[in-house]
């Protein structure tokens, strides 16, 4: 992926990177990035190309690359911009305090830590493709989350002759199965890519990340009821797109797309939503809880 020159001074002069004593080749290289995360290896088109990278939020891409490279003003000007921002999710997800705590301990690895003279910084993973501060949001709801899932205790499985043992599956193999799960997966990748920055981490902080729509509605800063429609409008439009997808692409009949979901539905396999929604930065994977759920609700 490269970007051409022209294109990436003009987008450098938009964003203002001399502000923040960004280089231009330092900007297009994080363009770049951006381009490489959201393309998953496509072959971009010029126009195509220019109307994504047009798209970002350039400000605070341009921001976050000085404060990723150590700039003492961006940092001044970040930390005096965001805390407040930050410290108010903080207390939507956790109105007791607690979470202030991971607000204050996200500031060192946004800072990051020099190591073999190159800054390890958490910035790296911010592509510009949502506002800085709902990246933010994102990223400390997240570790809210891996929080509360590393104190809960696990619970021991029934034992396999009591009464609440699990039981085994009764449907036969579909030796179709895997592929459908793949053709799925690469569908619900087109479709998760088209939507808006704002509903994939609706949907993120709903499904992946195992929050109440109450929980969600106060990390976007909007009303549950509201949160609750934007979920099924974003529901509604994945499943035709999915659909779209694999009748066109993948030259599915009907009943072949509807066994793709119904595949999904009775066992999702590796399919993890996080990876689907990249709204993990730098965030450790684990299985989706929703992930099933979330399948059945397309």
């Amino acid at each position: 992926m490269t970007i051409p020159a022209a294109l990436g001074e003009r987008l450098h002069r938009q964003a203002r990177g001399d502000r923040w004593g960004v280089a231009v080749p330092r900007f297009i290289q994080a363009l770049e990035a951006s381009a490489e995360r959201a393309g998953a290896g496509r072959d971009w088109d010029a126009k195509d190309l220019e109307r994504y990278l047009g798209s970002l939020h350039l400000d605070d891409l341009a921001l976050a690359c000085a404060c990723a490279d150590g700039e003492d003003a961006a940092w001044e000007h970040f930390v005096r911009e965001q805390r407040p921002l930050l410290y108010r999710a903080a207390d939507a997800l956790d109105p007791s305090g607690g979470a202030r705590e991971l607000a204050d301990s996200l500031y060192a690895d946004l800072f990051g830590l020099a190591r073999t003279g190159e800054r390890q910084s958490l910035f790296r993973y911010f592509h510009g493709r949502s506002s800085l501060t709902t990246w933010l949001r994102a990223v400390l709801a997240q570790r809210h989350v891996d929080r509360v899932r590393s104190e809960r205790r696990v619970d021991a499985l029934p034992d396999e002759h009591s009464s609440s043992a699990l039981p085994a599956p009764l449907h036969e193999v579909d030796p179709d199965r895997d592929r459908y799960l793949q053709l799925m997966r690469s569908a619900l990748q087109r479709a998760m890519a088209l939507l808006p920055s704002r509903d994939r981490l609706r949907l993120a902080c709903y499904y992946a990340q195992d929050l109440t729509l109450a929980q969600t509605g106060r990390v976007l800063g909007e009303h549950e009821a509201t949160t609750s429609r934007q979920i099924a409008r974003a529901r509604r439009a994945i499943r035709t797109t999915v659909e779209r997808e694999l009748a066109d692409n993948a030259g599915l009949s009907g009943a072949e797309i509807a066994r793709c979901f119904e595949c999904v539905t009775e066992d999702p396999g590796t399919l993890d939503l996080r990876d689907l929604l990249d709204e993990g930065p730098g965030g450790k994977k684990s299985a989706v809880d929703r992930s099933k759920n979330a399948s059945r609700n397309l």
